[in-house]
């Protein structure tokens, strides 16, 4: 079992998210910037890379800000994600909250589990729940810089994005030294996107 990191997007400045988040603007002011080399990702690099999300995923790890905006207890309970009524997790989901809430059960084998959990106690879970297949970490860039900090990351593939977003949250903060403990390989793109890998040493 591997914790796998695919298709994290942060801007020149090291932003994986813009400031201002709502549940109108679940990026802040970055808007989709930040994922329009995902989109159209149909053939070439993007497209190979876009397509490493899925494969072998039996469990996914968000942050609480990849559910839902805001912080404190639930404003309401008919909130489930961005993602319509069938989110394209498939998997169960253990969203880390402070607040937590019972199981969302969605359509398309996607559950929503809502614990209050540090990042090892978390990979338990998942890998418990994932049927010996790999745990995602899905994001945001608090969540994944935590996950980093605890060194509980085997694989992450982030995509530098030539836009500068000047605020928001930032992914490396207090990571220095963090390429000791990883093979990295960057491939560029003709989208102007860089993907960088980066592969625990063994």
């Amino acid at each position: 079992m591997t914790v796998r990191v695919h298709n994290f997007s942060v801007s020149l400045d090291g932003y994986g998210t813009g400031e201002g988040q709502t549940r109108e603007a679940p990026f802040g002011h970055a808007g989709e910037r930040l994922h329009e080399w995902f989109f159209p990702a149909r053939a070439g690099v993007d497209a190979v890379f876009a397509a490493a999300h899925d494969p072998g995923i039996g469990a996914e790890i968000m942050g609480r800000n990849k559910f839902d905006a805001g912080t404190g207890p639930w404003p309401d309970d008919d909130w489930v994600g961005w993602w319509g009524d069938e989110p394209p997790f498939h998997t169960p989901v253990f969203v880390l909250t402070h607040h937590p809430r019972p199981p969302i059960e969605m359509k398309g084998g996607t559950t929503f589990h809502f614990v209050d959990a540090e990042p090892a106690e978390a990979v338990q879970l998942a890998t418990e729940a994932a049927g010996g297949l790999d745990v995602r970490l899905g994001g945001g860039p608090t969540t994944v810089r935590e996950f980093l900090a605890a060194d509980l990351v085997d694989h992450m593939h982030v995509v530098v994005v030539p836009i500068v977003l000047g605020r928001g949250v930032r992914l490396w903060d207090g990571l220095e030294g963090l390429e000791e403990r990883f093979d990295v390989e960057t491939t560029g793109s003709p989208s102007g996107v860089a993907h960088v890998t980066m592969t625990r040493r063994r």
